[in-house]
């Protein structure tokens, strides 16, 4: 599995999980970025897929503002311990060595550009990394390196999981391709006067997903199947809306569970 990165709107992977477990698919490694290294880590832990759910159910702005820990470091605002001290709480301090799956996160080095794989040490603190949007959170600095968010470099990780030895390949991409025009999650702002200007949130997403729309198409190319929840409705902070991106990664596998079959 290749989850790619995605923010609320990678919430999507747990309906995709969810599908393949219920019909027997095996899952034998895992590669992810940004908020597919979230989903991919907890699955791999357990492949408790209901107790992901539940976590994702309980997400609110309440519960959303309460984990952002404002620094105004000069390398971004928010320091991100909060949400780590809320992970391991969950789940304990888990390292790679912990997980039943074979598991695997992506984020950038800030510094040369260049993608990072992290497969050991502390799960959380190479989530934190790979989900590290730059600017809004400060730099992870992870084995002498400051990183960033995975989706800069490799999106929808296929070549990592590929080179972890997997011989085939399902991708699952949440990014929506907006270069037609489509402006469906902006439809949803629209104000008396016409489209509500972004805030600053949407302006750092939207901007990651227009320079990573073409590493996406290029590297799709090499998976065996292609997953792509419809989620051009939902924005990327919409974690509120949880069922509703579960509900479209559920619908998005059923339809190639066919295709998958005949091709494994």
């Amino acid at each position: 599995m290749a989850l790619g990165s995605g923010s609320a709107r990678g919430l999507a992977h747990i309906g995709v999980l969810r599908v393949l477990k219920e019909e027997g698919i095996p899952i034998d490694m895992i590669a992810g970025t940004s908020m597919g290294a979230v989903v991919g880590g907890l699955y791999a832990l357990r492949r408790d897929i209901t107790r992901i759910e539940e976590l994702a159910g309980e997400i609110s702005w309440r519960r959303l503002l309460s984990l952002v820990d404002l620094t105004f470091h000069r390398t971004g605002l928010i320091r991100g311990q909060r949400v780590i001290a809320w992970a391991k709480s969950i789940i304990g301090d888990v390292q790679f060595s912990d997980l039943e799956i074979p598991f695997a996160c992506v984020a950038t080095d800030i510094m040369t550009g260049r993608e990072t794989v992290i497969n050991e040490g502390s799960v959380m603190e190479a989530v934190r990394a790979s989900s590290s949007i730059p600017g809004l959170f400060s730099l992870a600095k992870l084995r002498g390196k400051y990183l960033v968010d995975g989706g800069l470099v490799n999106p929808v990780p296929i070549s990592t999981v590929k080179n972890m030895g997997a011989e085939f390949i399902v991708a699952v991409n949440v990014i929506p391709d907006t270069s037609s025009g489509d402006k469906t999650y902006w439809k949803t702002r629209r104000g008396k006067t016409g489209f509500k200007e972004p805030n600053m949130i949407e302006v750092l997403m939207q901007s990651m997903y227009i320079g990573a729309r073409p590493l996406v198409q290029t590297a799709l190319k090499d998976a065996d199947i292609v997953i792509e929840p419809q989620m051009a409705s939902i924005g990327p902070g919409d974690f509120h809306r949880a069922r509703e991106c579960i509900l479209q990664g559920e619908l998005a596998t059923a339809d190639c569970i066919p295709q998958l079959k005949r091709l494994l």
